[in-house]
């Protein structure tokens, strides 16, 4: 077999969830950010596997086992590195090519190929005689033709073997549309159209490839209403988002996604002007929705029906989104309408004002959990009982601090009292301190380090005016010094992939620092100053230890004073250079 090529581990290891291929064979439980079980490598009785899902990777602070979940495959299964890669390749469904095979392309390409045919197909569908009924259709919803142009939206004619031909006709095979699923096959043999007398909308990723469709039935009596076609080498709708790519410079440039449920919202929601809106492909918000949101942008406005539905809706999202760092808003429609609806009958200014005014998504649950009453100290209660496994999972201590004064408040209760009960359930339902972390033997300077080096992990832009040679020369002992200046060079944060490329030591160190709980260092400069004092503070405990040695060294009389002054003089003027460069 040839290698492996690199592009292809790195699609992988992007879609794997290592929750999911862990959890198939540990038991795991949420810890805040994280998930912590019984280690799979050694007997324990007190769970000290920790899985990192923002990470990628996990570890053991027993017996210092950590990875990837190539590594974990190789440690669990005795597998080799390109074994792993396969086992996981075939469970995300990425076909892997082996340099210096034979010819031919790959299941990926063919499926893009036969999802870009098939996009072609939809929208010349359309716009022929057969798609007279779904252009007055979409003309009722505000659409005219220069909008489904813009929006790629197309037309599937109500026939079994539309596609079919067209796909044969580019010499596309069948079994190709099959595996992008475009096509059924026949019990008697053949293949037939999944998708047929529907409104078709692409579904693509970040680059732009077309890699699924959702089609919206035209037929009163058409079940399902909404019908996507399935998983495929190149869609998992776990981690999809609908109009993603054209949302990602305003989300880029806003900080800000807002999630609508459904194709014609998202549209409604760009036609307004929310450029950096998206929505979810048939599913509720997921883990990796969650991942996906989280390396773009740090706040998320959730667009939900006014609703009970729409409540418990907004409810469930902040359980998947707050232990990610999200910032979340709420944004409620009127009861009964949509965004197609808020534009049509309100326009667009209306719509826009909707979003931007939308409240922060606890302060809607802890309104939620005060409207039953809290006149008894049961009632009361119970509204803060409700809302305090919310605010356990948000990271930040401030934020944190501030909603649970807000959740007294709205109950009538003591502030002591609620910030009890929040931290009874972060102790239940989040990372464990710091310090069960820390091996005890560590002195100052290498808990001092480990803080560090966690926040360049969490901050990356951190590193940019940081002297590798400096962070590599504070490190307390050599395997240190490896893993920081891998740090340094890492780009954009990619620790599971680092794993594969280190040793064994800065392997495992590598993987505990990506368990430990988050620094609380949200504000990028507040980061990059922590940084640089805790180097200076590193700085300055190095120049007091040569210092003293010299001192002893001289006061023993084994050296030539005169060169021991010098070197006392030069120790001065580091330390005192030292002092400027931190001020």
């Amino acid at each position: 077999m040839g290698r492996i090529p690199e592009e292809t581990i790195e699609t992988i290891r992007d879609r794997v969830d290592i929750v999911d291929i862990v959890g198939r064979h540990v038991t795991l439980k949420r810890a805040g950010r994280t998930f912590k079980g019984l280690c799979p490598f050694h007997q324990e009785k007190t769970p000290s596997f920790v899985v990192s899902p923002d990470r990628g990777t996990f570890h053991c602070f027993g017996c210092g086992e950590g990875g990837n979940a190539f590594g974990f495959l190789m440690q669990h299964e005795n597998l080799t590195f390109p074994e792993a890669v396969r086992s996981l390749a075939a469970d995300v469904g990425v076909e892997v090519p082996e340099t210096g095979g034979g010819p031919g392309r790959g299941v990926v390409d063919e499926v893009v190929a036969a999802n870009r045919e098939a996009f072609a197909f939809y929208r010349s569908a359309l716009m022929s005689p057969e798609g007279e009924a779904a252009r007055r259709y979409l003309a009722g919803r505000g659409f005219d033709a220069e909008t489904a142009e813009r929006f790629g939206v197309g037309f599937a004619p109500d026939r079994w073997d539309g596609l079919v031909g067209a796909l044969r006709k580019a010499g596309i095979a069948p079994e190709a549309g099959e595996k992008a699923g475009l096509l059924r096959e026949r019990d008697r043999g053949g293949h037939y159209d999944l998708l047929r007398g529907r409104v078709i909308f692409p579904i693509k990723d970040v680059r732009d490839r077309v890699v699924a469709f959702g089609g919206r039935a035209l037929g009163a009596d058409q079940e399902p209403k909404y019908l996507n076609t399935p998983e495929s080498p190149v869609f998992r709708k776990r981690e999809s988002f609908y109009g993603f790519p054209q949302a990602l410079e305003a989300i880029r440039r806003s900080d800000r996604v807002v999630v609508s449920e459904g194709y014609f919202d998202q549209i409604a929601l760009a036609r307004a002007g929310v450029e950096e809106a998206v929505a979810t492909c048939g599913t509720a918000l997921t883990e990796e929705h969650a991942r996906n949101l989280r390396r773009r942008a740090k706040h998320v406005v959730l667009l939900f029906d006014g609703d009970g539905a729409g409540q418990r809706a907004m409810l469930k999202a902040l359980e998947i989104l707050l232990p990610h760092g999200l910032r979340v808003s709420a944004a409620a429609l009127p009861e009964g309408q949509d965004p197609d609806d808020v534009l049509a009958n309100q326009g667009a200014d209306a719509l826009r004002a909707t979003v931007d005014d939308a409240r922060p998504a606890l302060d809607l649950a802890i309104a939620h959990a005060v409207a039953a009453g809290c006149s008894t100290p049961w009632e009361r209660a119970d509204a803060v009982g409700a809302v305090t496994p919310l605010l356990a999972r948000v990271q930040d201590p401030v934020e944190r601090g501030e909603f649970t004064r807000r959740l007294a408040l709205a109950a009538g209760t003591d502030a002591a009292d609620v910030d009890a009960a929040v931290r009874r359930s972060v102790r239940g339902d989040s990372e464990p301190e710091p310090d069960e972390y820390v091996p005890r033997e560590a002195g100052p300077e290498e808990r001092h380090y480990v803080d560090i080096l966690r926040i360049l992990l969490d901050h990356p832009e951190s590193r940019a005016d940081l002297d590798a040679d400096e962070l590599v020369h504070g490190a307390p002992d050599p395997v240190w010094a490896v893993l920081a200046r891998e740090i340094h060079g890492l780009g954009g944060g990619d620790v599971s992939g680092l794993t594969d490329r280190l040793d064994e030591a800065p392997r495992r160190r590598l993987s505990a620092l990506a368990a430990l709980p988050a620094p609380g260092l949200e504000d990028p400069e507040r980061a990059r100053r922590a940084v640089l004092d805790k180097l200076a503070w590193l700085r300055r405990r190095r120049h007091r230890g040569e210092a003293r040695a010299t001192t002893a060294e001289m006061a023993s009389g084994a050296t030539d004073p005169t060169a021991l002054l010098q070197e006392k003089q030069r120790q001065l003027e580091r330390r005192r250079n030292a002092r400027i460069a931190s001020r």
